[in-house]
């Protein structure tokens, strides 16, 4: 099966306990097939991989070939720092009917030279007999793939392409000069797709096609097609979304929004955690702006919300809760009047008190709190 057009690097959806939940995972992974996503990458970086054991890295790249039940290709993710691992784990995920190619970072941590990375793709390759796609990631992994090593790391045999998400513009188009027209570039980072296919590129390996399925393919297909009218179009309108999904750690926004969303729960293993409330705020305003979640229900101009102001004029922080018509705050907005803007800061509106208070309480560096008497 030819891999070309956009691939989605599934997160690995858990419950509240911590285990992989399962039917989350069949219905994400149904949804994005009858979306027309091009291929799945299930047990790559955004799927949380190094926090799966041997186990369930397994049952996730089982049950997405199960459920993708020969419709598209899949490309499983299969890692290691230590050569001898990556090479086992990648002749166990090929030799799993349904897998059509393996996908494997740079070791990470080792920082190994050139040479050592040479030999360990080369030895990963020799011992399986599935298209390869290399994935360069320095800024996760410390070890850059320079486009010489990867030139010659082309001539080997099933090495068949590269997802390139070293972030340096100018090594892509040195990547896709020095390789043969037959490798496979790909896009690490949804916001340079364009690029990369203006370049020679033949898709992404997208992390917000996880939420926009539909729009990612759509997009890449139309680049890919020299359309680049559609293709900008909707690279305009959902652009903020995938800068959207690094304000954060991967895949901390992007699954937070499919949370928003209703397609899983929002759980991460440590060392990951929720996000910060006023990024999670943040991000789902732009969420909204893109369509992918509800707007919420317009209040009444009557209903009482709530805000945090935090002032550390006086030496240690102090923060007091307000309810949107207290008295005391300027312009009816929970806000206290007097106090330098250099010097303080207000948060808000939270739409319910225990909200505002538990944001309080999670506030680090704060000595003192309490409460208006609007309260």
């Amino acid at each position: 099966m030819q891999l070309r057009g956009c691939g989605t690097a599934l997160v690995t959806p858990f419950r509240q306990d911590g285990s992989i939940d399962e039917p989350a995972l069949r219905n994400l992974v149904a949804w994005q097939v009858e979306s027309r996503i091009d291929f799945l990458v299930p047990c790559g970086t955004t799927g949380e991989t190094p926090t799966l054991s041997h186990d369930e890295w397994l049952q996730v790249i089982d049950v997405t070939i199960e459920v993708v039940a020969g419709r598209v290709p899949v490309m499983a993710g299969a890692t290691s720092n230590s050569t001898h691992d990556a090479v086992e784990k990648a002749k166990e995920a090929a030799a799993r009917p349904g897998i059509d190619a393996i996908l494997t970072a740079s070791p990470y941590y080792n920082k190994p030279t050139q040479e050592g990375q040479y030999r360990h793709f080369r030895a990963v390759a020799e011992a399986v007999d599935k298209p390869i796609i290399l994935y360069n990631v320095p800024g996760r992994t410390g070890a850059n793939i320079e486009p010489a090593t990867l030139a010659r790391l082309a001539e080997v045999p099933n090495i068949a392409g590269v997802k390139e998400a070293s972030g340096n513009i100018a090594q892509m188009a040195e990547v896709c000069a020095v390789v043969p027209e037959t490798f496979l570039v790909f896009s690490g980072d949804d916001a340079v797709t364009l690029p990369i296919i203006a370049l020679g590129g033949v898709g992404i390996v997208s992390v917000a096609s996880n939420e926009i399925p539909r729009e990612m393919a759509e997009m890449t297909r139309a680049a890919l097609a020299n359309d680049w009218d559609t293709a900008r179009r909707i690279h305009r309108k959902y652009v903020p979304l995938m800068q959207a999904n690094f304000i954060e750690s991967n895949p901390m926004p992007v699954k937070a929004v499919l949370a928003m969303m209703g397609r899983i729960e929002e759980v991460y293993r440590l060392p990951l955690l929720p996000m910060r409330r006023d990024t999670r705020s943040k991000l789902q305003k732009i969420a909204t702006e893109a369509g992918v979640i509800a707007k919420p229900a317009t209040q009444s101009p009557d209903a009482v919300s709530f805000y945090i102001y935090e002032n550390w004029l006086a030496g240690p922080h102090k923060i007091v809760l307000h309810r949107s018509s207290c008295g005391q705050c300027n312009h009816g907005k929970g806000r206290p009047s007097g106090h330098d803007a250099n010097h303080a800061r207000w948060h808000g509106p939270y739409v319910t008190l225990t909200e505002a208070r538990e944001t309080a309480h999670g506030m680090a560096g704060v000595l003192i709190r309490s409460e208006c008497k609007c309260i």
